[in-house]
């Protein structure tokens, strides 16, 4: 069974967080209602919903990248500006966005490159050995490639391995598999709940497939239609190390399916607005 932690300052505060597109106009969108969540450190979460519920957004006032209209975002006690400043959130997109020019290796050490080289972290402490994050993300041997010479997955996994390079506190993905083939897609499932036991970051995924989610993760927020918020949250009693077997397990298939029927609930709602 997951074990649960203790909630205190090492993990994610989000209070009441709003965000409106184009506040005072006339075609201002309100994309998120209040959203109220608390995330233990080290936990994996998943945001699914509908297209336009707001996950995204979300995940964009955790990475500092937007400010929320209103309400307010504590991560480790801190504001995300502090540790974006830092260099302490580390992002995956849906596009590996790797330097073209530069090796794998040299991909995977950019982003710690540039925050050593910024004034207020002279003297930071890198605590993640990039020769052995290389080789826990299975790129072994392709260090000196160009990102052309790699597949889909494992450039997605030179895009992790850079995130996991910051040592960051909390791992923010955006749908990171959804370019990739099926196979390849479900293989990546595995590599990341392997990696993520071995560092035990915070992470918090954006998904669209509620399979996937279920299998990664903690827990899985459900959120409604635009404006986004928080319709239900299931705790994922699933026990870890998971494998193929737990996929097949009537426990995981219940789950995946409860979800989809909240989830088609949602989505009928919406059509009905």
């Amino acid at each position: 069974m997951v074990e649960s932690k203790r909630l205190d300052a090492q993990g994610i505060q989000i209070e009441a967080v709003e965000v409106t597109y184009g506040v005072g106009s006339a075609e201002s969108v309100r994309a998120l209602a209040p959203v109220d969540l608390s995330i233990h450190a080290g936990a994996f979460v998943s945001l699914v919903g509908p297209s336009g519920c707001g996950k995204s957004t979300l995940l964009k006032v955790l990475a500092d990248l937007m400010p929320p209209t209103a309400g307010a975002v504590r991560i480790d006690g801190a504001a995300p500006s502090v540790l974006r400043q830092a260099g302490r959130i580390g992002l995956v997109f849906q596009q590996a966005n790797l330097m073209p020019w530069l090796t794998i290796e040299k991909n995977v050490c950019l982003l710690r490159e540039l925050v050593r080289q910024r004034k207020e972290n002279a003297g930071v402490t890198e605590s993640i050995d990039i020769a052995k994050l290389i080789e826990i993300v299975g790129l072994k041997g392709f260090e000196n490639k160009l990102p052309h010479q790699l597949s889909g997955g494992m450039q997605q996994r030179a895009a992790l391995a850079r995130a996991l390079a910051l040592d960051p506190s909390v791992l923010l993905m955006d749908e990171p598999f959804a370019a990739l083939d099926e196979i390849t897609r479900d293989r990546m499932a595995f590599e990341l709940m392997r990696i993520w036991q071995q560092y035990q970051k915070t992470v918090i995924f954006v998904t669209h497939s509620l399979a996937e989610a279920v299998f990664l993760s903690d827990r899985v927020v459900l959120m409604s239609a635009r404006p986004g918020r928080i319709h239900r949250i299931y705790e994922i009693d699933l026990p870890r190390p998971r494998t193929e077997e737990t996929r097949l397990s009537d426990a995981f298939l219940m789950l995946v399916a409860e979800i989809n029927r909240e989830l088609y609930k949602v989505m009928h709602e919406q059509v009905n607005q």
